[in-house]
């Protein structure tokens, strides 16, 4: 009895301690001269995110209008306190002139940033998204040369291929009499996996006409990161990095990555031995390894890939000294599916619903691919007769706008900081602190685009464009650490959205969501019942 009672008093201390402590944390912004959200116990303001009770936009949009008049806001991520940003002056601030406080990620990782210049094990550790300091400083400068505008443009012909073959395949089932009711996510998804094989793998697969080809099943398992499994991990990067570091746990599983990384190595091989050149990224990374991969100085880096596209910055031109290791390279080809797969795929699912369920947009966006088919003269589909189409960039543009496929972005300050917006408000951030950009939120304010919910792309025709408000249209982020790929992942969706709309109509069905629903299963935005749409063909 007396065992019992020392047991359940040991027990009842612990539980105190650990309430004592967590409610200490949670202390943290009364300090601060910001207002901020009332945190749940252990799971502070996200347990509708953990807990699946509200979809990713709601969860947002609570966060961001919970005090509209304040620039910046305090809320908590489990235990941990994050700064939210809402004012663009500030994110300026934050993402480009005081860059150098906050360069790296708040991303959970396998790098320990102590010591970010040792090698680490794992895809995703070793991805340019994961890296910190100046190791993502040399990464970037020296991946930057294989996303500009001319290196986009050789691999043009590889992303048309994929289009072709996606919209043929379409026809093709079309003229053997099939009803094409298709589920635009899965479509679009088996596309940018295509285009993934040939640019970042140099492989050529299929998996819009099998979509259990191994690479796709693969990539999917690869980027499920709303699997228990995923799910775990980061929630145990957020609370014991310093364990996941010392046990090196990586957020790709071993067997997966080995299967990535043998593709690209044995593709190596076989180039070095026959000689083969192919304007994709493996040569890319052949090119870095002899250290012959070089910013071109007279490279077009200008809006001609579409006003959404982002420029490289001065971190991004920069040289180095820095050797990396065969592992260090192969892994940015990760970068791809992250960016590539979901983002990308997302993108067109939205762009063509939207189309859908705006006939008019869609008469005349199919009346400017037809003027453009007219002005080629049955010559093939070019980068530049691409580049001219400016309502098609309308297009595109709004739909980052409304539904851009990075929802949010993230900031992590590595030293010291006070934030002063030089009209009264000036908040201290200590070094570890993390800064929350709520990107989707900011893009749908009515304050800096009216009516929001409407899809409007007039708002981006030359004679609107000088209305938007600079920091208020960031879907491929802000500062010198945005979306590497935005020239790519922009020519992928204009492709796409080309030559299927030349071929087809997209009209509604019995199953098309009107308005869309938002699932509460996703930490991005991603329709509830899926995104139905009917492909009719066109009379050619």
């Amino acid at each position: 009895m007396e065992v019992d009672l020392l047991s359940a008093f040991a027990v009842g201390c612990i539980v105190i301690l650990i309430y004592h402590y967590v409610s200490q944390k949670y202390l943290y912004f009364l300090a601060k001269p910001i207002p901020s959200l009332k945190p749940t116990f252990l799971v502070g303001n996200i347990g509708d995110i953990i807990f699946r009770t509200k979809d990713a936009l709601t969860h947002i949009n609570e966060l961001y209008y919970a005090f509209p008049e304040s620039k910046v806001v305090g809320f908590y991520e489990l235990t941990k306190p994050v700064f939210m940003l809402r004012d663009p002056e500030v994110i300026k601030q934050i993402t480009v002139k005081d860059f150098d406080h906050f360069m790296d990620r708040s991303l959970p990782s396998a790098n320990d940033r102590a010591d970010t210049d040792q090698p680490v094990e794992g895809l995703f550790a070793n991805s340019l998204v994961a890296f910190q300091g100046q190791k993502w400083k040399d990464m970037r400068s020296t991946l930057s040369p294989a996303f500009t505008g001319s290196k986009i443009r050789h691999m043009f012909d590889l992303v048309a291929d994929c289009s072709r073959s996606m919209v043929e395949h379409f026809r093709s089932e079309a003229n053997a009499g099939r009803r094409l009711e298709c589920e635009l996510k899965d479509v679009f998804s088996r596309f940018c996996n295509d285009v993934i094989a040939t640019v970042a793998f140099g492989i050529r697969v299929d998996s819009v006409r099998d979509p259990e080809t191994e690479f796709y099943v693969k990539g999917k398992q690869l980027l499920d990161f709303q699997s228990p499994k995923i799910i775990l991990k980061f929630l145990l990067f957020q609370t014991v990095p310093w364990l996941m570091r010392k046990l090196k746990v990586d957020f790709a599983d071993a067997d997966l990555a080995d299967y990535f990384k043998g593709i690209i190595q044995d593709n190596m091989k076989q180039r070095e031995v026959h000689g083969i050149v192919r304007n994709d990224m493996v040569q890319m990374l052949m090119e870095v390894r002899k250290g012959t991969l070089k910013h071109i100085g007279d490279d077009r880096e200008s809006k001609d890939s579409g006003f959404a596209s982002v420029e490289e910055s001065h971190f991004g031109k920069s040289t180095h000294s820095r050797a990396w290791t065969d592992n260090e390279l192969i892994s940015q080809c990760f970068v791809f599916f992250i960016a590539g797969l979901d983002t990308v795929s997302s993108c067109l699912t939205f762009l063509t619903y939207e189309l859908t369920l705006n006939p008019d947009i869609q008469k005349r966006l199919y009346e400017e691919v037809m003027d453009t088919e007219r002005l080629l003269s049955e010559k093939p589909l070019s980068y530049e007769a691409l580049q001219s189409m400016k309502y098609l960039d309308m297009v595109v543009s709004e739909t980052l706008r409304k539904w851009p496929p990075t929802i949010d972005t993230d900031r992590y300050s590595t030293r010291d900081y006070l934030l002063d917006d030089g009209a009264g408000l000036k908040v201290p951030i200590e070094k570890g602190r993390s800064i929350y950009i709520p990107i989707v939120a900011i893009q749908n304010d009515p304050k800096y685009y009216p009516d929001p919910d409407r899809f409007d792309p007039e708002r981006f025709s030359d004679e609107n464009r000088s209305k938007i408000v600079p920091g208020t249209f960031i879907p491929f982020g802000a500062g010198p650490r945005n979306c590497i790929g935005s020239r790519l992942a922009l020519m992928e969706v204009k492709v796409a959205v080309y030559y299927l709309l030349r071929e087809f109509s997209l009209e509604r069905t019995e199953r098309t969501d009107v308005p869309i629903r938002l699932t509460k299963k996703a930490i991005d935005l991603r329709t509830e019942n899926g995104a139905w749409v009917e492909l009719k063909p066109r009379k050619i």
